[in-house]
């Protein structure tokens, strides 16, 4: 949610919820002009994904034509990896999980060095650690030539490999069936996880081909399919020039832009979220919620529930890398494995920040009205038990799935295993047929002829900005897990990224707008500048900007220079967000200047809670987020734990907040002000502790930790910094455990009073429900 700063407190004679002056109509022009190009440039992306994605051959083969594995073994071992949640363990040029190593680069590295001893054996005649230093960089050398020289044959769809790395190839197969053994070993897996034979062939052949794809050049290149991702000297991988060049022009980019919003506000006075000089009079009052809006509390303590069990799990993942098959002398991987524990972390989040927004929307877009439609609460209900099939049927498909015991069924009922997009397909479309049935919803209460003139257009940007949630969630529909990596990497961050951080975040500021908008802090044409300004800002950058995600995933050059110039752009709106803090503190305190008296609005912990997501939205999004965006920076740190200290700061810490904040609106509105203080202290532990926590989390583990192991990328490959060698090391478990405390003061002062907070809130407004003011009547 961006939040453009207040430029100037201005006086003007208007009442507060009053028209404001003319929207100009180029505000409109503008977004569809930035929609459009951004779209166009996005599609042209994802259709070159297709074309330029690294060939699966149809069959491999050595030296003497002899077939090693095919086609069909690589997509069949891609479906072994997410079959068994291995997506949440270790991940693929970088993309996926951090528990366990990268799989594509550990089999590249382990296969360079292989070559290299055959090449020692067979120019030497002996092994290679016994040569000279000037011996040794010859054969690396040699190795680097052999591995990159693409040696594919579109016309016959086949990859012939030398003899040594056909050989190389065969002892991928012991290994990785070493590797699923213990849990120690591999960061908390089940024991004895893959036993099948054909599964370990096929496992194997899907690394080795991903391994081949980020070394063999591509056809009439001198870099690979990744662009040289991962970065590993021993076989010739090193940073290409394109990810130098693309990086230092976006810096150029980034200062115009920040230039050009400044300028922008500067010019214009209206930009800003608080109408200041005016009647600070809330328009909804505590205790004045309707049958309809109370029936909308329950989805809060569903809320609090999953937030509480995301922490918890959260914790269980943090033990799984500081003391991987061991909690405590308990074995906890033999029955929550850490795959399935941060399959659970992620889809809880996803889960409960969506049901937040959801129950918020409907809430909101009650008070547009005078009336409630007759079956408005009944519709509440029903909708309240679809996400209640949807949450826990899909949190036990994935035990069941990742466990094994759903046969070929589990893609359909237990996780699909693609990173953020576990859930199974049925439940999958479930939540889209649910999205929409809550759109439906939604026109319902504020299609434009059923509220007032003067709310209209803020009830069609929120009609538009809610359409989008379900529309762009589609694209989660059009994976499958024997489709080529490349391709399915480019849908599942138009997901990740266009939906979650684009259109979820458009929604979420329309959310704030008309939360505002009733408060009677911002008059309607002031909260549209800012839904269009957020928009624009953030499409700018964010549409193609999504291509920062696929700069090593199979993609050319092409994505890397749009993707690197354009992503950077996402930066600009985010570091306006802290000049805005002093005007939501002045909004909770102080007098209203226009009347004298005490400016009243009982939603001190609302403001709270959106002043943290506008610090977090600067540091998690922008600070962070900007860090390991550039392509140079990329290609070092993909996959590491600065990944996880940008997405804990960025998810939680702004559409957490946001989602946390909406809780406590909704909480306020419908609890009394006699009753409210009950609830109102522990929403103040909440607070600190959640905010707190993340803080203790950034300083003490992530970040460093992150620092660190990029530190081991750059000075021994990301193989190694990515191996269970590195991150069981004493440095990098030291840093793990230090995650400890902020981890204990998220849960206990965070999550655990938040939980507390929604069930008392819930008991008492059905308590009160007898006694609460009716607004339908």
């Amino acid at each position: 949610m961006n939040m453009p700063i207040d430029a100037a407190a201005h006086t003007v004679s208007e009442p507060l919820l009053g028209d404001d002056g003319p929207v100009s109509p180029w505000w409109v022009r503008t977004l569809v002009i930035v929609m459009v190009g951004g779209f166009a440039l996005l599609i042209m992306i994802t259709t070159l994904a297709y074309r330029h994605a690294p060939p699966i051959p149809g069959k491999v083969v050595d030296a003497q034509g002899t077939t090693l594995f095919t086609g069909a073994d690589v997509s069949d071992g891609q479906a072994v990896m997410l079959r068994y949640g291995l997506m949440d363990n270790g991940s693929i040029w970088g993309h996926g999980a951090y528990l366990g190593p990268d799989y594509s680069a550990l089999a590249l590295h382990m296969i360079g060095v292989d070559v290299s001893e055959a090449l020692a054996l067979q120019r030497f005649g002996k092994p290679a650690d016994q040569l000279d230093a000037g011996s040794r960089a010859a054969l690396q050398a040699e190795t680097a030539v052999i591995l990159k020289t693409n040696r594919y044959d579109a016309g016959t769809d086949t990859l012939q490999l030398t003899a040594a790395e056909a050989d190389a190839y065969r002892k991928q197969i012991p290994h990785w069936a070493d590797y699923f053994k213990l849990s120690a070993g591999n960061g908390g897996l089940k024991p004895n996880l893959i036993t099948d034979p054909t599964e370990i062939r096929q496992f194997s052949a899907f690394v080795t081909w991903a391994a081949w794809a980020s070394v063999a050049n591509r056809p009439g290149k001198n870099f690979s399919y990744t662009n040289n991702f991962p970065y590993d000297p021993s076989v010739g991988n090193v940073p290409t020039g394109g990810a130098v060049l693309w990086s230092a022009l976006s810096l150029v980019i980034l200062l115009a832009g920040i230039a050009t919003v400044l300028l922008i506000f500067g010019r214009f006075e209206n930009l800003g979220w608080i109408s200041h000089g005016h009647h600070v009079h809330p328009q909804v009052l505590p205790g004045a919620a309707s049958p309809g809006q109370r029936a909308l509390v329950k989805f809060y303590v569903v809320v609090a529930a999953l937030f509480l069990m995301q922490t918890l799990v959260g914790g269980a993942i943090a033990h799984s890398r500081a003391e991987p098959g061991d909690f405590y002398g308990f074995p906890l991987d033999n029955i929550f494995p850490s795959n399935l524990l941060r399959t659970w972390h992620l889809q809880t989040a996803i889960l409960w920040i969506a049901t937040a927004y959801v129950a918020a929307a409907l809430f909101l877009g009650r008070t547009l009205r005078r009336d409630e439609p007759r079956s408005f609460a009944m519709w509440v209900h029903l909708l309240f038990g679809a996400f209640a099939v949807v949450i826990v049927g899909s949190l036990l498909g994935e035990w069941a799935g990742i466990s094994q015991l759903l046969g070929d069924w589990w893609y359909w009922l237990g996780n699909q295993g693609w990173e953020y997009l576990e859930l199974g397909r049925l439940w999958q479309v479930l939540l889209v047929i649910g999205l929409f049935a809550w759109f439906a919803m939604l026109w319902t209460l504020v299609r434009p002829r059923v509220v007032t003139a003067q709310a209209r257009p803020l009830a069609v940007m929120f009609l538009i900005a809610a359409l989008a949630v379900p529309v762009f969630y589609v694209p989660a529909l059009f994976i499958g897990s024997h489709d080529n990596f490349t391709v399915v990497d480019t849908w599942r961050f138009w997901i990740i990224h266009l939906w979650l951080e684009g259109f979820f975040e458009l929604f979420a500021t329309t959310v704030v707008a008309l939360t505002f908008y009733q408060l009677g802090l911002a008059r309607r044409n002031t909260a549209l500048r800012v839904i269009y300004l957020d928009a624009i800002l953030y499409f700018l950058g964010g549409l193609v900007g999504t291509g920062h995600h696929w700069y090593f995933s199979g993609q050319t050059h092409i994505n890397m220079a749009l993707a690197g110039l354009f992503s950077v752009l996402e930066v600009v709106p985010l570091t306006l967000l802290t000049l805005d803090a002093w005007a939501f503190v002045r909004t909770t305190r102080g007098e209203c200047d226009e009347c004298g008296k005490a400016i009243n609005i009982p939603h001190k912990w609302t403001f709270y809670f959106l002043m943290a997501v506008g610090f977090w939205n600067f540091v998690g999004a922008g600070v962070f987020g900007f860090l390991i965006n550039l392509p140079i920076v990329s290609y070092y740190e993909t996959g590491t734990i600065l990944t996880p200290n940008h997405g804990h700061a960025a998810l939680m810490g702004v559409f957490g907040m946001l989602a946390i904040a909406l809780m406590v609106f909704v909480l306020r509105q419908t609890i009394d002000d006699k009753r409210w203080p009950a609830v109102e202290k522990y929403i103040k532990v909440a607070f600190f502790g959640t905010n707190g926590g993340l803080v203790l989390m950034m300083l003490l583990s992530l970040f460093p930790g992150g620092v660190w192991q990029m530190w081991d990328v750059i000075e021994n490959g990301y193989w190694h910094a990515r191996a269970p060698a590195f991150t069981g090391g004493t440095v990098a478990k030291t840093l793990e455990w230090m995650r400890m405390p902020g981890d204990m003061v998220f849960i206990l002062f965070g999550s655990v009073p938040l939980f507390i907070a929604a069930v008392k809130g819930w008991l008492l407004m059905r308590a009160d429900g007898g006694n609460a003011l009716d607004s339908a009547k």
